[in-house]
C-alpha cells in the first residue's frame, strides 16, 4: 500500500453576514447555529473514527473557531492546533503543499479554511488543475497526498456534506 498524507479539508462553519470592510471581514465570528453545527459534524467524525495528528487553520476568526471546537471535541487525543497564514482566502496553496511535504508520512492533518481554496487545492492535488469541487460550510473532503513531487498529486477519498453528518447524531 502506497503510504502518503491524507489531509482532511474542513470548511469553516457558518459566519455572520459578509462584510465590504476586509479588515471587519477578517474578525467576523460563527453564528451560534454555525458553532453547533460544528460541533455536531466534529462528533460524527469522531463516531467514524476519523482522527488527526494536528489540525491546521486559517487566522480568520471564523475558520479558528470552527478548529477550535474541532480540537475541543477531540481533546482527549489532544491533535495539536497550528496557525498557517498559508490557509488565508488570499494565501499561496504552494506555501500549503510545501508545508504538508514537509510532514512525515502517514500524517493525518485538518486543515480548516475558506472557499474557492480549499476546493481549488482539492482540485490542483487530484487532477492537477483548477478542477473544483463544492465544499458547502461545515463540509468536509479526505484527500490522500500520493507524491509532492514533481508535483503534488493524489486522490479524493471522500466528500461528506454537513447534512449528512450532522444526521448522524439524530
Amino acid at each position: 500500500m502506497l503510504a502518503g498524507v491524507n489531509i482532511f479539508v474542513l470548511r469553516h462553519g457558518e459566519a455572520g453576514n459578509q462584510t465590504t470592510m476586509p479588515s471587519k471581514d477578517l474578525e467576523r465570528p460563527l453564528t451560534e447555529s454555525g458553532r453547533e453545527d460544528i460541533e455536531l459534524i466534529a462528533l460524527s467524525l469522531r463516531k467514524l473514527s476519523v482522527g488527526f495528528d494536528r489540525i491546521a487553520t486559517s487566522p480568520l476568526k471564523r475558520a479558528k473557531e470552527t478548529a477550535e471546537i474541532v480540537a475541543r471535541v477531540y481533546e482527549e487525543s489532544s491533535p495539536k492546533l497550528e496557525i498557517w497564514e498559508e490557509l488565508r482566502p488570499e494565501g499561496s496553496r504552494q506555501e500549503t503543499l510545501q508545508r504538508l511535504s514537509r510532514l512525515k508520512q502517514d500524517s493525518d492533518i485538518l486543515l480548516v479554511g475558506h472557499e474557492p481554496y480549499l476546493s481549488s487545492l482539492i482540485g490542483e492535488v487530484i487532477s492537477g488543475s483548477s478542477a473544483r469541487i463544492l465544499l458547502k460550510k461545515g463540509g468536509i473532503a479526505k484527500v490522500q497526498i500520493l507524491s509532492f513531487a514533481p508535483k503534488a498529486s493524489g486522490e479524493l477519498r471522500w466528500l461528506l456534506t454537513p447534512k449528512h453528518l450532522k444526521k448522524m447524531n439524530e
